[in-house]
Formats: structure tokens, sequence, C-alpha cells
């Protein structure tokens, strides 16, 4: 063998080949052809393009209706031609631009194309980018739709004819003016049923086809354009970020709450035989904590349900200025609070009061909930300082070995995304045996309110 040149056998091999590849792959595709007669989307597709012989159908009665009128005018060839022209185009293009068509179009191209449009349903057209797109569409389906309706009227009408063909008396009879066949009443005769059955499962497969150029291009003609699905997908960022919020609301709001709860239900049962008084102060701020629950959780629920019914109202959400009564709160399960204050946080504009509460309550929250160790033995150190490097929080609790406090969950992510709103910073850690969460907010760059 030389270098360079090809084996005479695989040369002859190959060439072999491609003979067989070739038959392969169109009986492939007449097996996928055939394969499309048994399903209903095929028989679906082509009672789309139905539906627009039908309104070819109409339009052609109109047409003729108002030609006929024209035609009475006796207008010069090139006026009347114009006419015509605008006739034949016109009833389309001023059907295909009313708003309502979009939507019609839309219910007709889901339920027998099988198209899934981004936005669902797809409302009536708003813009004349819209108007436009979807009298191109409707054109679309008009001249497809009369083709397959043209070629469906023949091929049942000549099909019917053809089939009972065999069981005529033989000699020749007459199809239509100057049109006859033959029928000689033999085996012979069987091409005409043939022909028939050949020619309806050609119509179905070239509906098929028609159908499923229609399905692809439809979300491209009819459905949103570029522009459109940005501003769709900014609705539904949108959306998400104002659920994630809610979902930190609640988090935060209720479940600090519950926790509460929880440690103080602990306090009260273990002392109520020893300590009555005790045990009635911690059922007290049982009952506080559950009523402030409860206003979190109408407050939340409200702005979920966008309720702008007369009389009906929100509570204001909670500020540091509320850090007195939810310090008293949780101290009453029996935790050592220990806060330092350095700063006038009156000063500090709402939105980062309001965060800054929330990331304080969460701290709260996760050394009650992972510290390991009972309520009585637990001490909180909390350090709030607002100075020239902006309002700067830090939480501070011992932990035990058995603590999962490392895990962080979901209340660590939320005092990120908070903090992340306002363009500052966290640090959450384990320093030895104490867990430590400091947050910073840079309150020259928040706007207030």
């Amino acid at each position: 063998m030389v270098d360079g040149l090809v084996p005479e056998s695989a040369a002859s091999g190959r060439a072999a080949a491609r003979p067989a590849g070739r038959l392969a792959r169109t009986a492939s595709a007449l097996v996928r052809g055939v394969g499309c007669l048994g399903r209903a989307s095929t028989y679906l597709r082509w009672v789309y393009l139905l539906l627009g012989a039908a309104l070819v159908l109409a339009f052609i009665l109109v047409d003729s209706a108002l030609g006929a009128l024209a035609q009475d005018l006796h207008l010069p060839v090139v006026a009347s031609g114009i006419l015509i022209g605008i006739l034949v185009v016109g009833p389309p293009i001023a059907l295909g631009i009313l708003p309502a068509v979009r939507e019609v179009e839309g219910i007709a191209v889901e339920s027998l194309l099988g198209v899934r449009f981004e936005e669902r349903p797809l409302g009536p057209a708003r813009t004349w980018a819209q108007r436009r797109r979807t009298t191109t569409w409707f054109c679309l389906h008009l001249i497809t739709g009369g083709i397959v309706g043209t070629l469906s009227t023949i091929v049942f009408g000549l099909g019917a004819v053809l089939l009972a063909a065999p069981f005529r008396s033989p000699g020749r009879h007459e199809l239509m003016p100057d049109i006859s066949y033959e029928i000689s009443g033999g085996w012979r005769d069987l091409w005409m049923p043939a022909a028939a059955l050949g020619g309806i499962v050609g119509l179905f497969l070239l509906s098929a086809a028609v159908g499923a150029l229609l399905a692809y291009l439809a979300p491209r003609v009819l459905g949103p354009t570029s522009a459109e699905r940005i501003e769709l997908l900014e609705r539904r960022t949108a959306t998400l970020a104002e659920r994630n919020r809610l979902a930190r609301e609640l988090h935060d709001s209720v479940g600090h709450a519950l926790s509460l709860v929880t440690i103080q239900a602990a306090a009260a049962r273990r002392v109520l035989a020893t300590d009555p008084e005790f045990a009635e102060t911690a059922l007290a701020a049982m009952e506080t904590s559950a009523r402030n629950a409860l206003a979190e959780l109408d407050h939340v629920l409200g702005l979920l349900r966008d309720d702008r019914r007369p009389g009906s109202q929100t509570a204001p959400q909670a500020t540091l200025g509320d850090l007195p009564r939810l310090v008293e709160a949780t101290r009453a399960g029996g935790i050592t609070v220990e806060v330092q204050q350095d700063g006038d946080l009156g000063s500090l504009p709402a939105a980062v009061s309001r965060e800054a509460y929330r990331i304080v309550q969460e701290g709260l929250t996760n050394a009650i909930r992972h510290a390991g160790r009972p309520a009585g033995e637990l001490t909180v150190h909390l350090t709030i300082r607002l100075d020239a490097f902006g309002l700067r929080l830090e939480l501070t609790n011992p932990v035990s070995g058995g603590s999962d406090h490392a895990g962080g969950g979901r209340g660590l992510a939320g005092i990120r995304e908070r903090v992340a709103v306002l363009r500052g910073t966290v640090d959450a850690g384990l320093d030895g045996d104490v867990w430590r969460l400091a947050v910073t907010l840079p309150v020259a760059v928040t706007t207030k309110g």
C-alpha cells in the first residue's frame, strides 16, 4: 500500500454504502411520514387550515359582491384593476389589525397547532407592532388555508367518485363536462380507489407539513417580540423579587415570634410550680409575641394580596425605634441580651432602619434556635453603632459543640439579601466557640423612605 492512496476494496465499499445509506434515510423519512397519520395533531392542524379556507370563502363572497358594484361604476381598466386589488387585499388587512384577532388566533394556534407561547394566554394586540405581526400571520393563515382547503375539496370530491367507480356498470362515465372515465369491469379498475386513497394520504401529509411549518413560525410571528420578551422577563423578575421579599418578611417576623413563644413556653413550664410570678410574666410575653406575630402576618398578607379596599390598611413596619420592645420580648424567655448603642438612630433613613431591625431580629432568632444551649444559659451581645462609616451591627453569642449554627439556613441568606439591597457587607461565622454576625450598612448611599 502506497501512502496517500486508498485501497480499491475500501473505496468500492464506501461507494456501495452510499446508495444503501440513502435508501435507509428515505425509508426512515417514509416511516415518519406514515406515522404522522396516526397522530391526532395531524388532523388538528388540518382543521386549523380549514378554518383559514372558510375565512377565504367568506372574503371571496364579500369581494364578489363588492366587485359587482365596482363593475357598475364603469371605471377605466387601470382604475378598475386598482379597485379590485384593494377589495381583495383590504378586508383581510382591515380584519387583521383588530386587537382581538391576535387573541383569537392565539387560542386557535395553541389548541390546534399545539404551540405554547411565553405569554399565556396570548392577549389582544396593544401596539401597532403587534398588529402588524398579527396581520402578517392572519394573511399567512388565509393563504395556506386557502391552498389546503382547495386541495381538500378536489381530493375528497374526486376521491368519492373514484372510490365508487369499481361498483358502477362498465362503460364510459362523465366526471364533468368534457372529462370522462371508463370502467372495464375488471381488476384494472382498482387503480381508481387506490389513487383516491393515495390522494387522501397525500393531502394529510401535506397538511401535517404545512401545520408543522406554521407551528414553527407562530412563536416568531404571532408571539412576543424581543422587546416584549425583555419586558415580560422584567415583570417576572420583579414578581420573583417581591415574592422573595415577602418570604423574608414572613420568615423574620413570624419565625422570630414562634421562636420566642417556644422559649417562653418552655421557661413557663419549668417554673410553673416553683415561681408562678415568673410563669405569669412568661405567659404574658407569649401573648404579646403572638399578637405581634399576627399583626406582622396581617401586614405581609396585605402586601401579598395588594389590598386596596376602602378602610383596609396594613400595619406599619417596625424600625430600630422598636428595638427596646424586641429586646424585652427576647429577655422574657430567660435569655440575657446585652445592648450597646452609640449614635442617633432616629436620624437613620427609614429604609435602613427597617432593614436593620429585621437583621437584628433574625440575628436574635438564630441565637435562640442554633446556640445549642438552654435559654437561661444563653447571652447575646448586641452592638449598634452609627458613625461616619455607616451603621454597624454586631451580634455575638456562645455556641455549644452540637450547634448547627454554621449551616446558615434561610435566615442568614435573607440577611445577605437585605444587606445586598443596601450595598452593605456581611461577615458571619464561628470565632472559636462564639458565633459572630457583623453587618455594615453605608447610610450615605441610601435613599430615605
